[in-house]
């Protein structure tokens, strides 16, 4: 068991073979590794480093990235393993390391330091035991947590008396829950056993940091690896773009051609030879041996033979040029100020970029609602109290109706509402007194309405403003415009502000004791039990002694849980009043109490300690107490608080669905809260026909009604629809009726499910996953709620917002705001997109132009297995000459301005469904590889390969001579293509390209001006130099590469003109409007016409310009992003360039 944390995956000892064994687990690797063994074992026509340096080369550069980052893993486990720690041992404190806590020891903590594992809490400098931790670096929650020690320990607060504590700690095994923790403590005392109940408020996290409390000593339950922060660790994602599968698709194909290759030259070889006069002519006698060798053994040699011949048309080097292109490009999103929100100070972060291409091909979005749509910053409205409905207003209650401050009935939302430190106004009493009728009664039910609010809940207070006021943490007399409340919930923030600001307090806790004021009288409440609020019971309970002596139960929740619980109140209108909250987009949550009689609660305590510290089947027995409590309750009101929707969510979900990406919301919320939402966010058009599909009962009810609703799709096929489906029937649905289901959901153009739990959220996503369609779908959030659809989706987006940190750290990418989606996909989903769909297609093309050649040539040796070219050249090929432009290219290519791309969400349909990778693509590629390959090859020949007067001492051209013209040809040729696709030029871009056209002239004069010692045949010496010698050779270079290009030219100028595509006709439109500077980046005179001349036309396809001459005018109307300064442009954006 490792007493450590350890998230690093090699050590010294195994680095090598452990990533090795990953390494050759790919499929690519493992095939040339395999090539390589057969150029050791038997004759091959190419030296054996041919095949085993790009291996070497590629399995370097991998095992050089996976190293770095274990590394840096390492020194992190170094850090949290040797962090210095305090344990109680023989009587003292003891100085040892985090990694050296064993189970069972005592640890002491201090103020504002980190927990070194889950630790029981035993005591602290506090008389009541507790203590308040935050777990921001766990959750993100920023709020302080209480945690509270067992009666009997608490009271052990010197490392003596913790030293002669006698007790066994029992809990449950080691689990990735954070907020779940059963076990039990058995103290022994004078020789009695005492049994207390250990829950989560009990248990600190490894990671948590103590708060606001001088020190703590806990024992140490998990330890190393079974923390619940080290068992939250996130695995690499395993998800797969879909340009990887069709980059194996091609790969398949690939290896098909490569095998059908070497199975014709084969066959053709011993066609040739069965004449005797090649199978063995005069100049190459046979050996006795080759003679009784087997025909059989020779056939598969000459087959595996060709089959290394030919093996570079499988481009090794392309997976480590797109795993660079990935981690490179990756860079680009963090860089990108349009993407950092500058109020949180959170730019955008990448978590992995194996899926980066992926933004480019998203046809479903599923988001949540609050805090993603919504800021999650709550601000209380209305409440219905007694059946009587309230608005605030300049910090006072107004009923609704006419009152002495407004003659009108129905009083608009204020915008803002006072700060809770801006209390001044309770001094002089209630806010809601406003009408002298109103008596004694109504004052009373308002009390205990706001009493409610003010103890029912789990917020703390901070004190760090009062650690030398009094004896106490909270004093009476604590000012109110010191308060400062902490929650985890946002709701219940801002329901005890409100409270605060119409007269009801809550001043703190101390111990068991809750302090609340009312108008200004302080008042002690003993806090009994808290029934901690659950997902599935959709409310949160607090059992509370009153100064009177009265035990009451204070409850909180949806309406859905609490109504029909309810035995008395004002039911029917407070439900009316929630469902009118509800519809103007306000979260909802109601108020009950419940008073004891003594039995009453002596049961109700019974039961609950039997409960809390059963070891098996807890949390059931739990709920089933907590049921028999939340009975019988007589309802208060209802309280209404409004998230306000993020900045341009409107224009966003807008731009997705011209974009042609379907926007679905899955919400916890209530229906009516979510319809309204949707209608105020845009996801919902007031012209859509919305359909519901709510609180079905049975499969049979269910299924029915489906059929209802495709029958009226069906009918009304003109108008858009829009789904509304909660979680229940949602449920019927997904069980018996899973195509129906689809069939209408595919027909809707927005889709909203409401009442949803995390695992149905998932469940939603993977049922469209694996739909006929098998679209690409992405899930953003911002809770650990939204953590299991984030995984399930193909890209996964995480908000850096205000429930924690859980949905980031889960996320393949993490953003501030939910409006920063429409730039992530719009520009650098389409920019990725298009840069490794070229880079995939490039590669594919430039080595059917490399080894294409070199199949033609064996028909002009007999198939003798001899090579085109030489193994310097076969090696560097790929690695070298003509790696770096296309490597560039995928970095910073930009084949349309960025600001269009984000102004006209239409071009991203262009590239849906994987287009620019689609057969008829690869094909066309493909097929432009083989025709250049056969201009390379016949053109040599046909030019230069009979002329006996190349040279001027009249010496032909030899075949290594051919073989280098031929592959010259093809550098520049390959190499000019990709300066043809290439539309961003910048210095960078100049430089690689050609670059690397005169580095391989100078590398080719070097390599051929010397004799190497240490190479076993000098057959290259001074071939290079003659060969440039030559005017023929020069004439027919030049000749074959502008024959090449002038086809593809042709074929560009053919398409913009007749067959241009939507990003074509934005980039000649923009000419005409606003934008004066095409994808080429070259610069038009005003009014000048796509047509005007064939110069210009070529200029459009194969013109360039550098990015720092390029202008640019904008019109009035069009928007222009002032604070662009986005690393895409590589240069400030500002007015007075444009």
């Amino acid at each position: 068991m490792w007493r450590w944390v350890r998230q690093q995956l090699y050590t010294v000892w195994n680095f090598v073979p452990k990533n090795l064994f990953e390494q050759f687990r790919r499929v690519a690797n493992f095939y040339f590794l395999i090539i390589f063994l057969v150029q050791l074992m038997i004759d091959t026509p190419t030296s054996p480093v041919t095949s085993g340096l790009p291996l070497f080369f590629v399995i370097t550069v991998t095992a050089i990235k996976q190293g770095y980052e274990d590394w840096l893993r390492h020194i992190s486990d170094n850090e949290v393993n040797g962090a210095p720690v305090y344990v109680v041992r023989s009587g003292g404190l003891v100085t040892t390391r985090s990694k050296n806590i064993r189970v069972g020891d005592i640890v002491r903590v201090a103020k504002n330091e980190i927990f070194p594992a889950d630790l029981v809490l035993l005591s602290s400098d506090r008389l009541d035991g507790s203590c308040h931790v935050t777990t921001a670096s766990l959750d993100g929650e920023t709020n302080l947590k209480t945690h509270v020690a067992v009666p009997e320990t608490a009271v052990l607060q010197t490392v003596a008396n913790l030293d002669t504590l006698i007790a066994v700690v029992e809990c449950q095994q080691p689990e990735a829950d954070l907020y779940r923790f059963m076990g039990r403590m058995t103290i022994t005392q004078q020789m009695e056993e005492i049994v207390r109940p250990l829950g989560p408020e009990s248990l600190l996290l490894r990671g948590a940091r103590l708060k606001n409390t001088k020190e703590i000593f806990g024992v140490a339950v998990y330890t190393g690896m079974e923390t619940k922060m080290a068992l939250n660790y996130k695995s690499k994602s395993q998800k797969r773009s879909a340009v990887e599968k069709s980059m194996n698709t091609f790969l398949i194909i690939y290896l098909i051609i490569l095998i059908s290759e070497a199975i014709i030259s084969t066959i053709l070889k011993y066609t040739w030879q069965a004449e005797e006069k090649w199978d063995e002519p005069w100049y190459n006698q046979k050996t006795e041996h080759q003679r009784n060798s087997s025909k059989i053994l020779k056939f598969i040699s000459d087959f595996l033979a060709f089959l290394v011949l030919y093996n570079f048309i499988i481009p090794i080097s392309l997976y480590v040029t797109v795993e660079l292109q990935k981690f490179l490009g990756s860079f680009f999103i963090g860089w990108d100020l349009d993407l950092y929100h500058e109020e949180s100070d959170e730019k955008a972060q990448v978590n992995t970029s194996d899926l980066n291409e992926e933004l480019g091909q998203v046809e479903y979005v599923f988001t949540d609602k609050t805090g993603t749509l919504t800021e999650n910053e709550m601000q209380f409205r209305e409440c219905s109290i007694n059946g009587t409905k309230y608005q605030e207003i300049n910090g006072r209650l107004v009923s609704e109706g006419p009152t002495p401050d407004s003659s009108e009935g129905n009083l608009s939302y204020l915008t803002s509402l006072s700060h809770v430190n801006n209390l001044s106004h309770l001094a002089a009493g209630s806010s809601f007194r406003t009408s002298p009728e109103n008596g004694t009664e109504l004052i009373k039910e308002h009390d205990l309405f706001f009493k409610a609010v003010s103890l029912c809940h789990t917020v703390q207070i901070s004190s760090v403003q009062t650690d030398s006021i009094g004896d106490g943490p909270w004093q009476s007399s604590f000012a109110p415009a010191q308060l400062e409340y902490y929650a985890s919930s946002p709701d219940e923030k801002a329901l005890v502000e409100a409270a605060a600001r119409f007269g009801i307090v809550f001043v703190g806790n101390s111990g068991e004791i809750m302090e609340v004021k009312t108008l200004g009288k302080l008042e002690r409440y003993k806090l009994l039990h808290i029934l901690e609020f659950d997902p599935d019971r959709r409310r949160m309970s607090v059992i509370v002694q009153a100064p009177s002596g009265e035990k009451l139960l204070f409850v909180k929740g949806a309406e859905s849980s609490i109504l029909p619980e309810c035995i008395g109140g004002e039911i029917e209108k407070t439900k009316i009043h929630v469902d009118e909250f509800a519809l103007k987009g306000l979260r909802t949550l109601c108020m009950a109490y419940r008073q004891f009689t003594s039995k009453e609660y002596e049961e109700i305590n019974r039961r609950l300690f039997e409960a809390r510290t059963a070891l098996q089947q807890r949390e059931e027995k739990l709920a089933g107490v907590f049921q028999f409590i939340e009975k019988d309750l007589i309802l208060l009101g209802a309280t209404a608080v409004e998230d306000k929707l993020q900045d341009k969510v409107r224009e966003t979900i807008e731009a997705l669905r011209m974009a042609g990406i379907k926007v679905w919301v899955l919400t916890g919320d209530k229906h009516e809260t979510a319809v309204s939402v949707s209608l105020s966010c845009g996801h919902f058009h007031r012209t859509m026909n919305i359909l519901e599909l709510l609180n079905q009962k049975s499969d049979s009810e269910c299924a029915e009604k489906l059929g209802q609703l495709a029958r009226r799709i069906r009918e009304d096929h003109v108008i858009q629809h829009g789904l509304v489906v909660d979680g229940t029937s949602l449920s019927l649905a997904l069980r018996e009726h899973e195509k129906l289901f689809m069939d209408v959901c595919r027909h809707c153009s927005a889709v909203m499910c409401c009442r949803m739990a995390p695992l149905q959220k998932a469940k939603v996503i993977r049922l469209i996953k694996i739909s006929p369609e098998k679209p690409i779908t992405l899930a953003i959030g911002d809770g650990a709620n939204d953590v299991s659809m984030i995984q399930e989706a193909h890209v996964g987006i995480g908000i850096m917002g205000k429930e924690g940190r859980q949905a980031a750290r889960n996320s393949d990418y993490a953003i501030a705001r939910f409006k920063f989606l429409s730039k992530l996909l719009f520009v650098h989903g389409h920019f990725y997109y298009i840069r490794i769909a070229t880079l995939v297609q490039y590669f594919f093309y430039k080595n059917v132009c490399f080894i294409t050649p070199q199949f033609l040539y064996q028909f002009y040796c007999l198939f003798s297995q001899q090579t085109l070219y030489d193994s310097v050249y076969l090696t560097l090929y790929n690695i070298c000459f003509t790696s770096l432009p296309i490597l560039i290219y995928s970095l910073l290519e930009q084949h349309i301005d960025p600001h269009v791309l984000q102004n006209k969400p239409t071009l991203y349909r262009d590239i849906s469904k994987n287009r620019q990778l689609s057969m008829k693509t690869f094909l066309y590629w493909t097929t432009l590889g083989f025709s250049h390959a056969f201009i390379f090859f016949f053109g040599s020949y046909f030019l230069i390969g009979k002329d006996t007067s190349l040279l001027g001492n009249g010496q032909m051209f030899g075949n290594w001579t051919f073989g280098t013209l031929v592959f010259t040809v093809m550098v520049i040729t390959v190499t000019a293509k990709m300066a043809l696709e290439t539309h961003f030029w910048t210095w960078i871009n100049h430089l690689v390209t050609w670059g690397s056209i005169l580095f391989y002239f100078v590398f080719s004069l070097f390599y051929g001006g010397i004799l190497w010692p240490f190479l076993s045949s000098q057959n290259m010496y001074f071939v290079f130099i003659q060969l440039l010698s030559s005017g023929s050779a020069w004439f027919a270079i030049i000749l074959m590469v502008f024959t090449c290009l002038f086809l593809d030219i042709v074929k560009k100028v053919f398409d913009r003109q007749f067959h241009p595509t939507n990003i074509e006709k934005a980039q000649l439109t923009e000419t005409n409007s606003s934008i004066k500077c095409l994808d080429s980046m070259c610069c038009f005179s005003e009014g000048e016409t796509a047509c005007a001349s064939v110069g210009r036309m070529l200029e459009r396809v194969i013109g360039r310009c550098s990015p720092s001459h390029v202008s640019r005018s904008w019109s009035a109307s069009d928007p222009f992003y002032t604070n662009d300064r986005s690393i895409l442009t590589l240069s400030t954006m500002d007015s007075s360039t444009c």
